[in-house]
């Protein structure tokens, strides 16, 4: 499983703003599920914005944020969005009451 991280610096949105925002944008990603996300976190605050975005894999994630959905970010928030990947081996839920570990290889 993969994990990628999106900041995007921009200036913080008041909190209502930010969950129009999200909650308009929500079914994009809800669609993304037949393509390989599992989970998308939005993020606001003191640094930007962006998300913590959950992957069945890097080709999957990679596919997503093309060199077309990083230029539309950038004219979208007016800032370059930065994308760091992790692997993800261990998740601790705590909800469901499970640590799962994966064998990814």
């Amino acid at each position: 499983m993969i994990i990628a991280v999106v900041q995007i610096p921009m200036p913080q949105r008041p909190r209502e703003a930010a969950i129009a925002a999200q909650t308009k944008s929500a079914p994009t990603f809800r669609a993304l599920g037949d393509k390989g996300l599992l989970r998308k976190d939005f993020l606001n605050g003191e640094a930007g914005g962006g998300g913590v975005y959950t992957w069945t894999s890097r080709e999957a994630a990679e596919a997503w944020f093309s060199p077309e959905w990083r230029a539309e970010a950038k004219v979208r928030f007016g800032a370059e969005p930065v994308i760091t990947y992790y692997e993800s081996y261990v998740t601790v839920d705590n909800i469901k009451g499970e640590t799962i570990v994966r064998d990814n290889g």
